[in-house]
């Protein structure tokens, strides 16, 4: 799977709640990040639609930015190969990506 549908699923997976999906392909620091929020997110019964605004890859570190019909708001994510495939994972502090 790409990076950029890695993504798509991470973020569908999150406004839906769904996080045994969120887990499956995240890493655990972007696992525990992300579940951090989704608690605080109201619940939705619509379809989450997401559109890849634009992404970057270099070797084993990519970054994609999306926007979901959740909230109409972009968001980037910030994927690593782990076990050869590609997880979202939390950005350091500081740390500046592509876009």
């Amino acid at each position: 799977m790409s990076h950029s549908e890695t993504a798509e699923i991470v973020a569908k997976s999150f406004f839906s709640k769904d996080e045994a999906t969120l887990k499956k392909h995240t890493t655990s620091a972007g696992y525990s990040s992300l579940i951090m929020g989704l608690n605080v997110m109201p619940d939705s019964d619509k379809e989450i639609e997401v559109e890849i605004l634009d992404e970057a890859i270099d070797d084993e570190i990519a970054w994609v930015k999306y926007k979901t019909s959740f909230d109409g708001k972009t968001g980037i994510f910030k994927l690593i190969k782990e076990n050869g495939q590609w997880k979202v994972t939390n950005k350091a502090p500081r740390e500046k990506g592509p876009f």
